[in-house]
Formats: C-alpha cells, structure tokens, sequence
C-alpha cells in the first residue's frame, strides 16, 4: 500500500492509500524507502498543507476508512459536518438513530482523523470529549481553534 509522510504543526503525518483511496492517516514518519508519491497521496499532503496553513476547511479526496457499516456511516456523518462547525455525539446519534455512546466508540476508532473530522465531534455541553490521535484532547483544541471552531470555554487555553 503506498504511503506518504509529511511534517505538520501537530507532528509527523503519514496517509496511506489503498485502490485509489484513503484509508487512513496515523502520527510518525515512514522511512523514506517505503514511501510513494501517488497523484492521490500527493493530493492529500497539498490539502493537508493548506488545512494547516488556514487556506482549507473540508478535503476533496476519495476515503475508504476501513470498519463495520455503523463504523463507515459514523464517518460519513463527521464527514457531512462542515469546516468551523461542531456537532455533539448525541446530535450524530439522533441523525443516525444510534446512541451517543456507540458513536463516541466509533469516533474513537476513525482510522483518517483530521480528514474525516472527529475533532468537530464535541460532548454534550460543547465540552470536548476526546481524540484519538496524538496528544488527544489538545490536539482537537488545536484543530478546533485553526478552524475557529473552539468552543467558547475552551478559549482561554494557551494552544
């Protein structure tokens, strides 16, 4: 499976493709000799940039993230939720006719954070609840704020 390595303001990023799609982005840096620069890894590093760089919001790219239907329709519904904006565990279960509870345990196994947008995916209460990927919950605030989408109690942390 091809995968690509990028230097970010949150760490090292490596996204991996499988017949022409995403499915997944993991923290850290793939040696340089098993890396390949696809037309769609390239893609998802140039988003990847201008995302970090405050030029993006949402990706355009073709994701296959890997898990059970409930696992797929989760991600679809961070997906649907636009750049700036947040949803709650519970709104995502209402839409879905789910728990929030089963939808936080599938937030938590989303194999393309960031892409697929699980930071936008708050507590109830807009408190943050938390993120997979590394450095958990200051990673969502930090994502969160690059996309002014912190929510208001959260605005004092030094990030």
């Amino acid at each position: 499976m091809p995968q690509l390595s990028m230097h970010s303001p949150i760490g090292d990023l490596t996204v991996t493709e499988e017949d022409g799609a995403v499915i997944s982005l993991d923290w850290g840096w793939v040696p340089e000799e098993w890396q390949s620069e696809t037309p769609l890894l390239k893609k998802a590093m140039d988003q990847l940039n201008e995302y970090f760089d405050g030029e993006r919001l949402d990706f355009d790219l073709p994701l296959n993230p890997p898990g059970s239907d409930f696992q797929k329709a989760v991600c679809q519904a961070m997906v649907d939720i636009p750049g700036g904006n947040t949803k709650s565990y519970g709104e995502i279960a209402k839409d879905i006719e789910s728990s929030a509870q089963a939808v936080g345990n599938a937030c938590g196994l989303n194999p393309i954070p960031i892409i697929i947008p699980c930071h936008r995916v708050l507590a109830a209460g807009k408190e943050m609840g938390g993120f997979s990927g590394q450095g958990g919950v200051d990673t969502k605030a930090i994502l969160l704020k690059l996309e002014g989408a912190l929510p208001p109690q959260q605005q004092e942390l030094d990030l």
